[in-house]
């Protein structure tokens, strides 16, 4: 069974930073690397958007215009991972953060995690 959790989120002072987790199981090492990777975000009353976007080997990364320069997107296969750095937070960034791992057909999911930023 495929399951994606995220951690690292929290409180946090304008201009801050903090660092998303999403490990995953049920993968093995060489089916996680066929996987994109994708955080997305969601604000009370807001629909969700994609915050950020990694290939399946890392090499190609995209970001929302509003978080560009501020938030980077990674990944560890081996540990089968994805992170995202995030810099320079402003109260405009606090959403309930997802990651997504997804592919031709299949789409999986992690339950979300709370990123307040404080003014």
């Amino acid at each position: 069974q495929v399951q994606l959790v995220e951690s690292g989120g929290g409180l946090v002072q304008f201009g801050g930073s903090l660092r998303l987790s999403c490990a995953a199981s049920g993968f093995t090492f060489s089916t996680f690397s066929t996987y994109a990777m994708r955080w997305y975000r969601q604000a009370p009353g807001k629909q969700r958007e994609l915050v950020a976007d990694i290939s399946s080997f890392g090499a190609t990364t995209t970001y929302a215009d509003s978080v560009k320069g501020r938030f980077t997107i990674s990944r560890d296969n081996p540990k089968k991972t994805l992170y995202l750095q995030m810099n320079s937070l402003k109260p405009e960034d606090t959403a309930v953060y997802y990651c997504n791992a997804y592919k031709t057909l299949v789409d999986y999911w992690g339950q979300g995690i709370q990123v307040t930023v404080s003014s």
